[in-house]
Formats: C-alpha cells, structure tokens, sequence
C-alpha cells in the first residue's frame, strides 16, 4: 500500500492503490480519499506531457492512448499524491468529492452483455423454462451474450423511467416485472482491427479498467419477446454504469480463477493467466441489503468474453462497454436479481431506489444507483 501526504487518503477505499478515473463537465478527475484531484487542471499546472489527454473533460483520449501511457500516468499520479514535495502543486486541484457533479466518463461506443454467471443462468432457466434443462447445450461452451444499445447507457444517478411495451398478445402497457441486475463492466481502451482476434492474453493490452453495471430488466417484456432472437425492448431502455473506472492495474491483486478453467474449451478461450477477479458486490434497495454477490463465482472470465467477442473478427473500439451479465452465488443471499431472490414473484415499485456497490478487498469500486419513475404517457397510434 502506497502512503500519500493528503488526509484521509490511506486506508480509505480510494488510496493511492485505487485512483479511480471519472468526469464531470469541465474537468477529468482523479478519486482520492474523500475528495477528487482535478487532473486538467493539474496535469497543466505541473507541466505533465500527458497534459493534453486531459483538455476534455472525458476519458476518451487517455482510454485510446493505450497500456504504456495508462500506466506512465498512473505512476505520475502516484507521485503527486505520494511525494510531499508535490503538495503545495497540487493542493489547489483537490475538492471535496460529494461536490462534484459527476457525469458519464467516456463516450459509450458499442455495448454488450454477456451471461457469465453459471448459477444466475441455471436459477433463471429454472423459472423461466419448468421442465427443461436449466442450461442450454452450449452454454459451457462459449460466453452468451447480445447486443445491446449504448445510448441508453447512463451514469450513476439518473432516474429510470419504468418501460413499456408488449406483454403478451394484444397486450400492451408499463412493465410490472421491473429488475435489476447486478454486474461486472468493462471498459475497452485500444482497438482492435477488423477481421483480427483478440486472444485472451491480450486483455489488458485492450481494456483499460471496470465500473459497477445495473443492467435493468422488464421480465415480463422479455419473456413475450425473446424467442428466438434473444433480448431486446426489455433490456434496452437504460444500463446504469457507476461514475468511477477502476484501472485493471488496480486490481492485479484479485485476480482469481473462473469456473471454467477446469473445462475442456476451444483454443481461442483458453487462458494463459487467470483473469477473473474476486469482487463482492452489494445490492440495496430503499437502504435495505438484499444480497451480496461475489464476482469471483463467474464461470466466464473478461478476457474469454472479449475474445468470444472478437473471435468472428469483430472489431473493439475505444470506449466500447461489455458487461459481465448478472452475477450470482450459490446461496440465495448471493443472488444478483429480484427474479431470482423472490422466486419471480416480487419486482420494483415506482419510488424505489436501487444502489450496487463494489469492493476488492480494501479497495473501492464506488457505486452506482437509481431511482424507479413512474411510466411515461402511452405512445398513440
């Protein structure tokens, strides 16, 4: 652990061995402790060469310019934050973090959503499809995912306006089965070429860090919609992402084995080093602790999602966002969904505040939270 000269810093979820990027509209910050380090502003004023990543107040040029630049910044502001005679420098780039208005810190390009949890995908096969097998034939045998929309993705915050859409035949309205689900996100930095893969030991040449993910869920408009083509209406009316983005760097300490790598897979998934992590994350609703689902039970690790995701030739892309999908333990205090918890019974009122946060070990991954509104008016034909 990293000792820094700012009060309240060690210790804390967001030390030196955390700073976790974010934005708000003016500036690029850094998370420290209880405050945030104006990193425009003291990037300028100290003369760094990397000054220039942060004329805009987004992620997008520091995520495009790649795993040696990631790492010579992150070691400059460790250095700012660790060595006294900093101080008097940087002192003026620092305030106090609940006075920043945070905003969505990179610009979304492509979404997708994996489901990579083997208990969350058994539990809903269960509910979902009584009196067959819980999982799919290949389900063991490659990372299931879509496509979803990235411009309803949106920073921790902002209101959820409850969807509408079909339910069944003639059927038409707000949805009554409103869910959350708690997962995992990740946060492609360097892209890749049309028609190249990109192998599972070349993650982290890829993806610069993880942010916390409520891919929220209208139930009952998927169920009506989602054969044989999969999700669509009931998934993509909003995906809450949390405001801070762990760097990878940050969390070289909780990398961990996944379920799968005791399986017999295709060449292309296989792993070199371990890449899934152990994350336990935390689900509120209304103050309320509902479940506490540890990431480190994932079957499917990143590195597998994105070369599953490449392996056609698809391309990545700066700022592209793939999601863990909902992450689910084998006890039901560890389970990532209201379907799952109530047994398909209970969902979201309007009114209700849902918060995810993170933690590997001592360190912070913040959270991300909404607030359930009622529908808007019915669309007229």
């Amino acid at each position: 652990m990293t000792d820094s000269w700012f009060p309240g810093a060690t210790g804390s979820g967001f030390g030196l061995d955390n700073l976790p990027y974010g934005a708000d509209d003016n500036s690029v910050l850094v998370a420290v402790g209880d405050a945030v380090l104006d990193l425009t502003t003291c990037a300028r004023a100290l003369g760094s060469p990397y000054a220039d990543l942060f004329a805009a107040p987004t992620l997008d040029r520091l995520l495009a310019a790649g795993p040696d630049v990631w790492a010579a910044v992150r070691g400059e502001v460790t250095g700012w934050l660790s060595d006294p005679s900093h101080r008097a420098a940087v002192e003026p780039s620092l305030r106090a973090r609940d006075e920043a208005a945070l905003r969505l810190p990179f610009t979304v390009g492509d979404y997708v959503d994996f489901y990579a949890s083997e208990q969350h995908a058994t539990n809903l096969g269960r509910i979902l499809r009584p009196g067959e097998p819980a999982l799919r034939p290949n389900w063991h045998h490659l990372p299931v995912g879509y496509h979803g929309r990235s411009g309803t993705v949106v920073v921790s915050g902002t209101p959820v306006v409850r969807p509408q859409g079909q339910l069944g035949p003639g059927e038409f309205g707000p949805t009554r089965r409103l869910d959350v689900e708690v997962e995992l996100g990740f946060v492609v930095g360097t892209p890749s070429a049309l028609a190249t893969r990109v192998s599972t030991s070349d993650f982290a040449g890829h993806v610069f860090g993880v942010c916390l993910v409520n891919d929220w869920s209208a139930r009952d408009i998927q169920a009506w919609e989602y054969q044989p083509l999969g999700p669509f209406l009931g998934k993509s009316f909003a995906t809450s992402v949390s405001p801070w983005i762990v760097p990878l760097a940050a969390l070289s300490a909780a990398r961990a084995p996944v379920g799968s790598s005791s399986r017999e897979l295709a060449p292309y998934l296989r792993e070199t080093e371990p890449w899934g992590l152990d994350v336990t994350l935390e689900l509120r609703r209304n103050g309320e602790v509902l479940s506490r689902p540890p990431y480190r039970e994932m079957f499917w690790s990143p590195a597998q999602m994105l070369a599953h995701l490449t392996v056609n030739g698809a391309s990545v892309r700066t700022g592209d966002l793939f999601a863990s999908g909902t992450v689910s333990g084998p006890d039901r205090s560890q389970w990532g969904s209201l379907i799952e918890l109530y047994d398909n019974t209970e969902f979201l009122a309007d009114g209700d505040e849902v918060v995810i946060s993170g933690s590997a070990g001592a360190l912070s991954l913040g959270e991300v939270r909404g607030v359930v509104m009622p529908a808007a008016a019915a669309p007229r034909g």
